[in-house]
């Protein structure tokens, strides 16, 4: 059975560069408190990274 990551948003996008906007959108976060669950894949992988200071990643 694959891992699942559920990704939280913690911190807002204010100020942020448009580049990390577009990351949560594409993420479906957007708001402070939204979540989302994802199949662990190298692309999701790579996406968190890009926002980490933005978001907590828990593993399911």
């Amino acid at each position: 059975m694959a891992k699942k990551l559920i990704v939280k948003q913690v911190k807002s996008v204010i100020g942020r560069p448009e580049s990390q906007r577009k990351i949560l959108a594409t993420l479906g976060l957007g708001r402070i408190g939204k979540s989302h669950e994802f199949a662990d894949t190298p692309a999701i992988r790579g996406m968190i990274a890009k926002v980490a200071h933005l978001v907590n990643v828990a593993e399911e």
